[in-house]
């Protein structure tokens, strides 16, 4: 476990968000679980070695948000400092590098009023509007990584007596700190996925069809400014793991219906085997078994978030879904298949996107909303074809 731990802690810091000039370093993760707060003890003392010397610690405060949403009104959730994440954008501002450690506690926000919980979200978001820019324009460092916790351990393993170890190797695994060199693996990996991506943009692929067994019969038009990407951007890795190539598309321009693939997992609640119906880009119709006002929630929680921002494409056989588990994770479970998110497109996805305004990106068809929320839609039997200069080409099997 120790070998294990530092091989991780070095990924992050030393290959994950390479960090600039700055020595100040924004670690946000929960705070309530002993043995993940040991681990950070154990980052935070590489990160001084490393000469960090402005270190901030930012509680997320799941426990905490989780009380007082089941006592609050949606009017006061704005003025709430629990909700309040300006100190993000102080250290944005002087270009601190960021590490997310995102944990779990499956079904923590059950009993919460759904649209709680999507206004919640939406505060944390506009509270720290400058980190958002900042780090959707990739001008800082930044990284998402999972970070494992014996709570999420035990509603993953409920019966076995070493369920931490179990659920650290495997993420360990997964991100493949186990190798003999965790820096050279990825780096591989990301060469291989930006021959992927230079094939894609080849194409010139103007629109792509979605279908599979469960019913999913989508089109989604691409900007025809876009360009494909992976999570290995500037020297960094956005995400930890990712195994994900992606693009943006015109927000304005999907049709037809998908179905989602695995449950989504949203500020502590569960959505599950639900469907979105899409007309001119806009969800028009929509249901779910389980969490289907959470799933309203996402969609009313601002003008766009009824509309896509990012599509990406992963293989079946990624190590996440080798597993066979739902990790009820986004960060694991969306690079477990093909995905889709609603809300926020990706400005770095268009070509040449310094040269124009925010309204200019809108009008290409760059979603605006302040929110991001992926979901999975891949199966085993998913088709995708691209509409090219050339015709319908195949490009996902």
């Amino acid at each position: 476990m120790d070998t294990l731990e530092k091989k991780y802690i070095d990924l992050l810091l030393n290959r994950c968000i390479n960090f600039n000039s700055s020595k100040s370093l924004f670690i946000s993760f929960e705070k309530s679980d002993i043995k993940s707060c040991d681990f950070v003890d154990k980052l935070v003392l590489r990160a001084k070695d490393m000469d960090f010397n402005d270190i901030y610690l930012f509680d997320e405060a799941l426990l905490q948000k989780h009380d007082v949403l089941k006592k609050i009104t949606i009017n006061e959730i704005d003025n709430h400092p629990l909700f309040n994440f300006h100190i993000w954008d102080e250290y944005a501002l002087k270009g601190a590098s960021f590490l997310i450690l995102k944990t779990e506690y499956p079904g923590l926000m059950d009993d919460v009023n759904p649209c709680l919980l999507a206004r919640s979200r939406y505060v944390e978001r506009i509270t720290r509007s400058e980190y958002k820019k900042l780090q959707l324009s990739y001008q800082i460092p930044w990284c998402i990584a999972v970070l494992p916790s014996e709570r999420w351990a035990k509603a993953l393993f409920p019966n076995d007596s070493n369920c931490y170890d179990k659920l650290f190797k495997l993420i360990c695994s997964m991100v493949m700190a186990d190798t003999n060199n965790p820096v050279l693996s990825w780096n591989r990996l990301l060469k291989n996925n930006q021959y992927i991506v230079k094939k894609l943009d080849s194409h010139n692929i103007s629109k792509l069809y979605y279908k599979n067994s469960l019913g999913t019969n989508l089109s989604i038009k691409l900007n025809r400014n876009a360009r494909w990407s992976s999570a290995g951007h500037n020297g960094m890795i956005v995400n930890m793991p990712t195994y994900e190539i992606f693009t943006t598309p015109d927000f304005r321009s999907t049709n037809g219906i998908v179905y989602s693939s695995r449950p989504l997992c949203y500020n502590g609640g569960i959505v599950d085997n639900f469907y979105l119906e899409f007309k001119d880009g806009k969800v028009i119709n929509y249901g779910a078994e389980k969490g289907v006002d959470i799933l309203k929630g996402i969609i009313e929680s601002d003008e766009y978030s009824s509309y896509l921002g990012e599509v990406a494409l992963v293989d079946c056989d990624s190590p996440i879904s080798k597993t066979n588990m739902v990790f009820s994770n986004t960060l694991l479970d969306e690079n477990a298949s093909c995905h889709l998110a609603l809300g926020t497109g990706f400005i770095n996805c268009i070509n040449d996107n310094e040269m124009y305004s925010s309204e200019q990106l809108i009008e290409m068809g760059v979603n605006p909303s302040k929110n991001h929320v992926d979901f999975m839609i891949g199966t085993n039997d998913l088709n995708i074809e691209a509409e090219t200069e050339k015709g319908k080409v195949l490009i996902f099997k």
